[in-house]
């Protein structure tokens, strides 16, 4: 079965946000970023390249294999700007 790409890792979600390329986009995403960290008490994280999470769950599937998932996040380099977020 395949590996899920986009995990929780140690890069700079700062670095991350600057690299955005427009300044509308970049102040859209530092809002968002600000919204999800105050609603959730969680502080930002990187999954994968380009997703910022916050907080996360394990989920299992009936054939027993596991995986590590955010509890909310967005991407901030793809149109139109979707937002994740878990359903139990």
């Amino acid at each position: 079965m395949a590996e899920l790409k986009a995990r929780k890792n140690e890069a700079s979600v700062e670095d991350f946000i600057n690299s955005v390329e427009t300044e509308k986009k970049r102040t859209d995403s530092l809002a968002i970023m600000n919204l999800m960290q105050e609603v959730t008490g969680e502080e930002p994280a990187m999954w994968g390249n380009s997703i910022v999470g916050f907080g996360s769950y394990t989920y299992k599937y009936a054939s027993g294999r596991t995986g590590d998932w955010m509890l909310v996040g967005f991407p901030s380099k793809t149109k139109p700007d979707p937002l994740y977020h878990a359903w139990f």
